[in-house]
């Protein structure tokens, strides 16, 4: 049984090819099963597209993404793999393969009808409901959902079901983006096996609403982004005003970039995250009212600010104006209640106050604005002679403001600042110059930031932090393309 593959696959990608020819074994494996998840999955004779797309290493920006920051990410080795077959029926029978989480069921069966009764798709809210409905289904929402979208903003119709079988080396709740992916592949699937294609960008937007309005994580665009568009080597600098791609930064010959996982699972879901999303929103209306801006009620909780000063971007207020003129007009922490009833609303779209709540605001306002400055400071630094060991230093020093900018928001947790603490004491004497928490925070995954050469002293680290914990850490090393520089298979068994 034989396969041809696209003319337009992978031309000049520099990573992935591995867990490629994997997948397309496995893939080539399904055709012929006849008992099992993915039996009738596959049939021989029909086309069936593959695509993938890496998870990405949070180098500088993180949780500023939302707040219009600088953001610079690696796409890493570990990569979502994704194939798609068109269906003579009207069904979606999505397989997801590997290690399964409690309670997860590794086969969801939908209908297109579920997400487009009469033809008509529905609405966001209702689509999040239908997913939720079966929470041992409801991953399936992170492709089925692309299919909504793809209607809704894209005016695409589908005629047909599909057969989908998702396999994804991206370690979940590691701080890695799993979840953008494993959207981004599905989605650069589905539209190869309807013979469509969009930019890269687009991909990652429509990805990012798969996100935010269907599965209802508030996650800012830089993770589909990365997963999207990323250079394998390479850093992807994008302005998220709301996604500027500003290209990519070489990562210097002289440096390494590794992740170390602290075992705690992060999720962009979490209450944390998303309290401190709307922290920093409730911190941009205060900043507003008090640099005089024109606002107005938009309703449910919500305004719109009229900002010929910062653009609607909360990164663009400057660290010393806030410092200077603005920091007394933040309260430290403030009810949901005593906000709305104060200031109306906020301007973020996917979150909302609970009246009920107590919310810091002071912290979460201040990091997106130190640290849209950190990295592009960063960026910077980076691009200068990395022979000068006080460049390196103060490389390093960016990063280890930025985790203890995360840390005074109440994202940090005990595995996290272990590790980076770890690399602390390590230092430039074994080679290594800073390290951060990365993604959401409260857990996940720490990126470190050392000679190309000092591998063997983040093993160490990794050890020590094993015989202290009792977790053997994830360590991520190595980059991989962007889902739109590596293309799409098309199998035909």
């Amino acid at each position: 049984m034989g396969a041809t593959v696209s003319e337009h696959i992978i031309r000049g990608s520099t990573g992935g090819l591995e867990d490629v020819e994997r997948f397309v074994r496995e893939v080539l494996a399904a055709v012929a099963a006849e008992q099992g998840p993915m039996a009738g999955l596959f049939r021989p004779g029909e086309p069936i597209a593959v695509a993938r797309a890496p998870g990405r290493l949070d180098v500088m920006g993180g949780i500023a993404d939302y707040s219009g920051s600088l953001v610079l990410q690696l796409p890493i080795r570990q990569a979502a793999l994704v194939a798609v077959r068109r269906r003579p029926d009207r069904r979606l029978l999505i397989v997801t393969r590997g290690e399964s989480a409690p309670g997860r069921q590794p086969v969801a069966d939908f209908s297109l009808d579920d997400l487009a009764p009469g033809g008509r798709p529905i609405a966001y809210d209702d689509a999040r409901n239908l997913f939720r409905r079966e929470p041992g289904t409801a991953w399936a929402a992170y492709v089925a959902g692309a299919f909504l979208v793809l209607m809704r903003e894209k005016n695409l119709s589908f005629d047909r079901g599909a057969s989908i079988l998702i396999d994804s080396g991206v370690p979940e709740g590691k701080g890695v983006s799993s979840s953008a992916a494993i959207e981004v592949a599905g989605m650069q699937a589905i539209l190869a096996a309807w013979g469509k294609s969009l930019p890269g960008r687009e991909v990652a937007l429509l990805c990012q609403k798969v996100e935010n309005l269907v599965v209802g994580a508030p996650c800012g665009v830089m993770d589909q982004m990365t997963a999207a568009c990323g250079r394998s080597g390479r850093l992807l600098a994008l302005l998220c005003q709301p996604a500027e791609l500003l290209g990519d930064l070489e990562v210097p010959a002289a440096l390494g970039l590794w992740g170390i996982d602290s075992g705690v699972r992060h999720s962009v879901a979490g209450a944390d995250y998303g309290s401190v999303r709307v922290g920093a929103f409730m911190g941009y209306r205060i900043l507003a009212g008090a640099a005089g801006l024109r606002t107005e009620p938009a309703g449910q909780g919500r305004v719109r600010i009229h900002d010929p000063l910062w653009g609607g971007f909360l990164a663009n207020v400057a660290p010393s104006l806030l410092e200077s003129r603005f920091a007394g007009a933040l309260p430290e922490w403030i009810t949901g209640r005593e906000f709305l009833d104060r200031w109306g609303g906020i301007t973020d779209q996917v979150t909302s106050i609970d009246p009920q709540r107590r919310y810091a605001v002071r912290a979460p306002a201040a990091h997106p604005v130190h640290e849209h400055f950190r990295v592009r400071a960063f960026s910077r630094l980076l691009a200068g002679d990395m022979a000068d060991a006080v460049r390196l230093e103060l490389l390093g020093e960016l990063m280890y403001q930025s985790h203890a900018s995360y840390s005074a928001c109440g994202l940090g947790c005990p595995g996290t600042d272990r590790l980076v603490e770890l690399v602390r004491q390590a230092g430039p004497a074994r080679g290594l110059y800073g390290a951060k928490i990365t993604g959401g925070g409260s857990g996940g995954t720490v990126a470190v930031l050392g000679r190309r050469d000092a591998g063997g002293a983040v093993q160490e680290i990794a050890d020590r932090y094993a015989s202290e914990t009792g977790h053997r850490p994830v360590i991520f090393s190595g980059s991989s393309d962007g889902a739109a520089a590596f293309g799409t298979l098309t199998l035909k068994p």
